[in-house]
């Protein structure tokens, strides 16, 4: 459908368990080293994902992993397996911490950061961990490590001429989405939002090759390849100088992602929320990020830094989500 394959596939689809493995107790909460509430809840959340906690407790890419220096996917290796078979109430993430500036150079341990900024870098560095050792790859092949096989999923952009009807497509891979919700009381009528045609006029440099010219053209972004987990962020940012839009959203349990899809016919595409991170404070510049977050027992707990606490769906429901996170 005008997408170029991969030239080659380097990491041939694994079988990814979208089940825990094994049941147990929840894991280990995380002591705060400073204003690092902001990674403890991304690194909650990225451990309470099953498929991807399934690769990393098999060890599957440390036993391959000749990286010299900081890799990021032998980093969370280690402290998933830490958090999850501890007998520790709570654990100290000491190597996140020590190596926060490998995961992006804007963060520093005593300051204060974004959860959503953080959970992109993380992704990004567990990506670069997965594309160590493999050069002059095109970026279909690109997509195909396990971090993409777990979080990736395609957007479709389809440019339609106002003057001559001409189409384009264009497609791109994401990992996560930002949604815009100045105007949405639900996820629901956030995804309806962000899949609507958009109008842009010739001021936005949309030259058309049928026109040969610069012309007015509408816009529509889909999903046209769901992932098997979908992370999704709630934009909670008015503007630049960090006021903050408070407003609750609400969430189902329970989303149907096929009527955001560029294919709406067919049966639905379901997910089940397994994480919720809550940012608490007047503006985005400061505050307190906690989450909640679906144990490998099937039952919620509340994850307040060190604090681990069991919680019912109906509170989980009724936050002031953040960040959302969905698996098939």
């Amino acid at each position: 459908e005008g997408m170029t394959p991969p030239r080659r596939i380097p990491f041939p689809p694994v079988e990814i368990c979208m089940d825990w493995q094994q049941r147990q107790r929840p894991g280990a909460g995380l002591h705060n080293l400073g204003s690092t509430c902001y990674i403890n809840v991304v690194l909650q959340c990225l451990t309470y994902t099953p498929p991807l906690a399934n690769y990393l407790l098999a060890r599957e890419h440390s036993r391959l992993c000749f990286q010299e220096g900081f890799c990021m996917m032998c980093t969370m290796e280690a402290h998933v397996r830490k958090v999850l078979r501890s007998s520790a109430s709570a654990i100290w993430p000491r190597a996140v911490i020590r190596d926060l500036k490998f995961i992006g150079e804007e963060f520093e341990p005593d300051t204060a950061g974004d959860a959503f900024e953080f959970l992109r870098c993380a992704l990004k560095a567990m990506q670069r961990s997965c594309l160590a050792g493999s050069s002059n790859l095109d970026v279909a092949s690109q997509t195909t490590t396990i971090v993409y096989q777990i979080f990736g999923g395609l957007l479709k952009s389809r440019v339609t001429c106002l003057r001559c009807q001409a189409v384009s497509d264009a497609y791109k891979a994401f990992l996560n989405i930002l949604l815009d919700i100045k105007e949405a009381q639900s996820l629901t009528a956030a995804l309806e939002d962000f899949v609507t045609s958009k109008k842009l006029d010739e001021k936005n440099c949309f030259k058309c090759s049928k026109c040969e010219k610069k012309v007015a053209v509408s816009k529509r972004v889909t999903v046209h390849r769901a992932p098997k987990v979908f992370a999704v962020c709630l934009e909670r940012a008015a503007d630049h100088t960090g006021k903050k839009i408070g407003t609750f959203v609400e969430y189902p349990e329970y989303l149907d992602l096929r009527p955001y899809m560029s294919n709406t016919a067919g049966k639905p595409l379901l997910y089940s929320l397994y994480a919720v991170v809550v940012h608490n404070g007047d503006t985005c510049l400061d505050g307190h990020f906690f989450c909640y977050t679906k144990a490998n027992n099937g039952l919620w707990y509340k994850m307040d830094d060190e604090a681990v606490d069991n919680c019912g769906i109906h509170a989980v429901l009724r936050q002031q989500a953040y960040m959302l996170f969905y698996a098939r």
